[in-house]
Formats: C-alpha cells, sequence, structure tokens
C-alpha cells in the first residue's frame, strides 16, 4: 500500500480548500486566543487553549434538541477504537481514525476531501497498550499534524493532504507508541508518548512547526546515570533524590511516567501543563525498592508539572500520587479556568485523574486549593490539605497479600474528555467505579516490550453466574461537580462504566455518548434527559459542535474498540463477531439521514477440540493466558470483539498452528512473538485452558433457541 493522500477535485472540495485568506487551516495562537469570537470553529483539542470544551452555540439548545436528527455520516477505512475529537476550521473537519489515518471532510456534507494513510506498520500493535486509536490531530498555519503509533509526529499541508515533513520522536527499537492528539502553540508542536506498561522513559518533545526541527525535550523521569542535555536537566537531581538510585526494575524499564494525553498550552501564565502517567512496573516495590529514610514517591510520575513552553524549563508540579503503585495516571484532560474562591479570584487549572479526586490548583505556583472525591476509594481517605499529600489506606499497597482497591488501573475517570459550563460553573464528568485485586509478582521478571506491572491478578471465575455478578458491580455515571465547593450538583447513572467524553453549550445542554452506543443530550443545570440516539456503536471520544452556513451541527464518533473492548470483554457491550469501520455521526435541527443498518451478526461457533490434560494443566495454562493473553484477547479467554475471541479461533483445532501463532507465525499482523517467555508446554496449557473455556461457550450456544 503507498502513502496516500487523496484529494477530490469536487466543485465543492474546491471551494472549500480555497477559503479564507490564508488557505485552509491558517490557524494561529492569536486565533485561538480569539476563538470564542468565531464560535462556529473547533480549532483546538479542547476548542480553546482553556481546554473547557464549552462552546457558545445556541441554536441547538435545551428547548429544540429532541428535534435534532442525523445530517450526515462517513464511514472510516478501519475497525477499532475511535477515540478522536474532531477539529473544525472554517468549514473543514479533519478528524482520525485507527492506525493515526487522518481524514479531511466537507464539515456540512460529509463529503470526503483527502485522507492520508501513514501506513503504521500493523506489528506495531502488540506494543499499544490500549488499542491503536488516535485522540486527534493539531492544527497551524496551514498545516494538520498527527502523531502515529508507532512514534512519528508528521505535518500534512491542511490544502490536499500531501506531506509537509516528517520526524520521529522516539527510539522506535523501543515499544513507544503515540495515541494522543498533538498541541500547538508559539509556532510549536507539542507531542508526548505512551508504553509505560511495557517499558519506556516518559518524555515530552517541541518541534518546530514549520521545519519540524526539535526545540527541546522535557524528561518526565530522571536519568539515574548521567544528565540528558535536556530541558529537564534542572530539576534532575530533585527527581532522582526520590527513586532508589541503584536498585530496581526502573533502572531498566526507563520508570513509565509518559505524557500520554494531556498536554496544555496557558497563554495567561505562559505555562504548558503536562500530565503525567504511571510507573513502570507499576508496583513501586519492585520499580523503585524503598530504602529506610529516603524519599520514594518517584518524580514526576502521576503529577501535573508546569513548564516553560519556549524552553521546557521546569516551572512547578504538583504531585497527586506519591509513589504511585496502582497505574493512577495523571494524564487525564486538564480544564483551565479563573474561579471566584474565598472571595478571591484564582487562576485555576482543574484535573480529575484516575486516582477517584477532582483537584484544583493553582496555576501560578502549582499549590493545591482543594481536592474532593467524585468516586468510591479505598487507596486513600482524602487529601490532606497540609501537605497536598493524600491520606493513604496502608493495606491498600498490597505489600503483603492481596488487596481488593477502588479505584482499578481504569481509573474513576479515564481518557474521556471532561468539559465545564461557563454558564453553570459546573464541570461534566465520565465516572466510573469498579474495583480491582493486586498482589505483589513474586517472581517478577523484567519483559521487554510485554506487559511488566509487577503485580498479578485473580483469574476471571469461571462460573457464568460468578462473571455476571462481577460485572453488574461496575458502574458508570455522568457527574456534574461543583469545583468551589468540591461537591456534586447532580448525576446520571448509565449503566455501564467506561462511557464517553463530554461537551457543554450555551444552549444549556450536555452531550455525550455511552458504552453500548447511545449518544444523549442533558439539560446542564437538572441533569434531565432531553435526547436519545442509537449511535450503533461504542461513543467514547470527545463530541463537538461547530456551525456552517449559520447552521448548527453536533459530531460524534461511533466503533468498537479502545481498552475497554481488549481486556475486559464479558458482556458489558455486545460488539459484532465480524469487525466494523468507525463513522463520523453529524446531527443537525431537522436532520433526516439515516444510518445503514448493523446487525451484530454471530457466527457458528465449530466444535473445540476436546485435550485430555489435567487440571494442574488447564490451571498452569489459565495463569499463562492472563499474563501474556488476557490483556487483549479479553480475560477469562472472553475476547471484547476488537481482536479474535480465540474460543472460536481456527487454530485452537491444531496444536502446531497454535503454537507457530504464539511463536511468531502472525507478528507482521500484530501477533507478538511470545518464543522468549511462552514455551512449546506453556503454549500448549494456554490451548488447554482456552479450549476448556470454549467447551462452556459451544455447551451454551448449542443450548440457545434458534
Amino acid at each position: 500500500m503507498r502513502r496516500m493522500a487523496v484529494a477530490f477535485a469536487t466543485g465543492v472540495a474546491l471551494a472549500l480548500v480555497a477559503c479564507g485568506p490564508s488557505g485552509p487551516a491558517a490557524v494561529s495562537e492569536a486565533r485561538i486566543v480569539g476563538a470564542d469570537s468565531e464560535p462556529g470553529n473547533w480549532m483546538s483539542h479542547g476548542r480553546t487553549y482553556s481546554e473547557d470544551r464549552f462552546s457558545p452555540l445556541t441554536d441547538i439548545n435545551a428547548g429544540n434538541v429532541s428535534q435534532l436528527g442525523l445530517a450526515w455520516t462517513y464511514e472510516m477505512r478501519m475497525p477499532r477504537g475511535a477515540e478522536a475529537t474532531p477539529i473544525v476550521v472554517d468549514g473543514i473537519m479533519y478528524v482520525t481514525s485507527a492506525w493515526s489515518i487522518v481524514y479531511a471532510l466537507n464539515a456540512a456534507t460529509g463529503e470526503e476531501l483527502w485522507v492520508f494513510d501513514p501506513e503504521v506498520p500493523h506489528e506495531r500493535g502488540a506494543s499499544a497498550c490500549c488499542d491503536v486509536g488516535n485522540r486527534g490531530v493539531a492544527v497551524w498555519n496551514g498545516k494538520v499534524y498527527v502523531g502515529t503509533l508507532d512514534g512519528r509526529l508528521i505535518a500534512l499541508n491542511a490544502r490536499d493532504g500531501s506531506k509537509a515533513w516528517e520526524v520521529v520522536t522516539v527510539d522506535q527499537s523501543r515499544p513507544y507508541t503515540i495515541t494522543g492528539a498533538p498541541r500547538a502553540a508559539r509556532g510549536l508542536i507539542y507531542i508526548g508518548n505512551g508504553g509505560a506498561e511495557f517499558g519506556v522513559r516518559g518524555y515530552v518533545s517541541a518541534y518546530d512547526a514549520e521545519s519540524g526541527d526539535l526545540r527541546w525535550r522535557f524528561y518526565t523521569t530522571p536519568n539515574p546515570t548521567e544528565a540528558d542535555n535536556a530541558a529537564s536537566d534542572s530539576v534532575r537531581d530533585t527527581a532522582l533524590a526520590t527513586w532508589n538510585p541503584t536498585a530496581g526494575a526502573w533502572l531498566e524499564s526507563g520508570g513509565g511516567g509518559t505524557a500520554w494525553d494531556a498536554l496544555v498550552y496557558d497563554n495567561e501564565t505562559d505555562t504548558l501543563w503536562i500530565g503525567v502517567g504511571n510507573g513502570s512496573p507499576w508496583n513501586r516495590d519492585i520499580r523503585s525498592p524503598n530504602i529506610e529514610g529516603r524519599n520514594n514517591d518517584n518524580l514526576f510520575l502521576s503529577s501535573v508539572v508546569g513548564v516553560d513552553p519556549d524552553t521546557g524549563e521546569y516551572k512547578c508540579h504538583y504531585q497527586e500520587t506519591p509513589g504511585e503503585t496502582w497505574d493512577y495516571t495523571a494524564t487525564q484532560p486538564i480544564i483551565l479556568s479563573t474561579l471566584q474562591i474565598a472571595g478571591q479570584e484564582r487562576r485555576v487549572l482543574m484535573h480529575a485523574p484516575k486516582n477517584g479526586f477532582f483537584y484544583v490548583i493553582d496555576r501560578d505556583d502549582c499549590g493545591l486549593i482543594s481536592a474532593g472525591s467524585i468516586a468510591t476509594q479505598t487507596w486513600a481517605s482524602g487529601v490532606d490539605m497540609s501537605t497536598g499529600r493524600p491520606i493513604e489506606n496502608a493495606e491498600a499497597r498490597y505489600a503483603s497479600g492481596t488487596a481488593i482497591v477502588l479505584p482499578s488501573p481504569f481509573g474513576a475517570h479515564n481518557w474521556h474528555p471532561m468539559s465545564m459550563s461557563r454558564d453553570t460553573g459546573l464541570v461534566y464528568i465520565p465516572v466510573q467505579e469498579l474495583a480491582q485485586d493486586y498482589t505483589a509478582d513474586p517472581a517478577f521478571v523484567y519483559r521487554p516490550g510485554r506487559w511488566n506491572t509487577g503485580t498479578v491478578h485473580a483469574a476471571l471465575p469461571t462460573d457464568r453466574a460468578t462473571r455476571a455478578a462481577i460485572r453488574n458491580t461496575m458502574n458508570g455515571f455522568l457527574l456534574a461537580w461543583d469545583p468551589v465547593n468540591q461537591r456534586e450538583a447532580w448525576r446520571v447513572p448509565l449503566g455501564t462504566p467506561w462511557n464517553g467524553g463530554t461537551l457543554a453549550t450555551a444552549g444549556n445542554l450536555v452531550f455525550q455518548g455511552t458504552l453500548n452506543g447511545r449518544f444523549r443530550a442533558y439539560n446542564a443545570r437538572t441533569g434531565d434527559q432531553l435526547w436519545d440516539y442509537d449511535n450503533q456503536a461504542a461513543t467514547m471520544g470527545g463530541p463537538i459542535t461547530y456551525e456552517v452556513d449559520g447552521v448548527q451541527y453536533v459530531a460524534s464518533l461511533a466503533s468498537y474498540g479502545t481498552l475497554w473492548f481488549l481486556p475486559v470483554g464479558f458482556g458489558i457491550a455486545d460488539p459484532p463477531s465480524e469487525p466494523v469501520n468507525a463513522r463520523v455521526n453529524v446531527f443537525r435541527i431537522g436532520g433526516t439521514a439515516t444510518l445503514p443498518t448493523r446487525e451484530l451478526v454471530r457466527l457458528p461457533m465449530e466444535r473445540p477440540p476436546t485435550l485430555r490434560v489435567s487440571q494442574a494443566t488447564i490451571a498452569r495454562g489459565s495463569a499463562a493466558y492472563g499474563a501474556f493473553c488476557g490483556v487483549c484477547h479479553g480475560s477469562g479467554a472472553t475476547s471484547g470483539g476488537v481482536l479474535p475471541d480465540l474460543r472460536r479461533a481456527p487454530s485452537l483445532q491444531d496444536a502446531n498452528v497454535w503454537r507457530d501463532t504464539v511463536h511468531g507465525a502472525r507478528a507482521a499482523n500484530g501477533m507478538p512473538d511470545f518464543t522468549q517467555w511462552v514455551s512449546v508446554s506453556d503454549a500448549e496449557a494456554i490451548r488447554a485452558y482456552v479450549a476448556s473455556e470454549a467447551q462452556v461457550l459451544y455447551a451454551e450456544e448449542r443450548a440457545r433457541p434458534n
């Protein structure tokens, strides 16, 4: 497949790409700063530099939203997770799908203008912890910028999708990925990376928007041996003093701390805010063993860090989860605002990371102003305002035995964007409550390029009733939060976790999608549901609203994919057995378009093989499956629909084909080569375990009425 940038020379397309004095995507810092003066556009990831995802548009409002109908729909070129926030500039929509493919569409009609496929090698999918999605592009001065799953930053000419320049931002011999959207300001493009679980060291880079030259880099974990000749060198000693300098898996893994999502430019304080991720491995006792009397907070994991946007020089930080050991990232979206607190106007950033607290932080010095609990927590009972540190439950650190902890690694809030209404003063957050068991891995061995958490987790019970009971404990809700008083205003139970991002508008509306495919509008003041639409697939990304020729539109993406559909499975949402491509669905008042019928077809299941092995072998296979397979193919061998359900896999019938698949025969398709870690005997034990699960499924399906 050649790299493609396909332009359609229709009359409408030509008119659109010629718009404006400087052509398409002629976005500048001044234009984004003044975004409220042109509310019909959505020019940056959170619409404005504050990233509050609030639109001043009012033509769609609480009084008429019930008349909202589909205006147009566009089918993307790939299945898997579609997580992007679309960008709309002067009538053109720029949006991404799985495998970092970029699309330019007529925002009024959905007509395809061009498509750019960076041709990410599919074997790179094996390094993506959470599916091969992409959360969007940045636009700046006639160019469109995308970070690719294999670690490149590419600048495209907005007029036709041709490549202007490309740089590799990571060491591609290591399991780095990029799924987050770049940010543009100060003539620079800012980009982070992911891959902490697999063994990488996180950092943020700034590249010249015109040339692609690297301007600065800030490492979010320290170099244990020498300075990096990077902007972060000034705080290397400060950070290193909070790690074990001579022992621990971090010396080999890099420590993690990847900045894979939140990067927010603050034009008021001239700061770039970085949300920093989890440690590698998760388990701090393995990552950085404690030394009596030495600080072991592991800066700058799970922190919000402020740096100079021009140079990358450190300004300040606040660490939300010191000594992170539960995969509690602080990469979740950040909102900037000015709040009236205790009679004073304070410039603040607001943050709802995985750990279940909602933080209000001073943008001038990173001081903690307040913290409130938005979800059930067992790892901490609160935050000590005199120190800014969490009041931890010591048992939650699972130093001995097993701890059942809330939130889980999925987080109380994950990457799904939150929004804030400037009219109500409320923040609208997708929240979930799921527990996770944590046990320290007594046999931990660092495996480069594979999952390295330093923990083991109980296998999913084989009993279907118990699985259903576990499923029913997983809750999700839309929360309206008062950030000044740190209290709930209202909530809407959603019936599922892992629900989509939110959009707030001056029409007194909040829009949100759900895991099970609904797209809804709520009254922003009361939470009353005002509109509901079947989007036909999980609706996870940040919805937007924009205007073209005096008509207001609302856009959302629908797809089967993202992290939820990889390791979880077992029936929270029911994807089709055959992959279906993602869609962009766009709505307007009086829209009359319809979606094509999408049926969830279940293919007949071949009778699984009966393997005459001991229960001990099946148990060994279950443990190995959990260690190497479950994160992609689903807990309990029950796929979430993104990758093949191994219980139905033809290779299950043949021990040799199964072994060869485990040992690299399908590496080019994204199936990792586990030769180094999974022996022939263990591969067969995994097959025995999957076959035992397949026997149960086969019996269930034969018992169902036709």
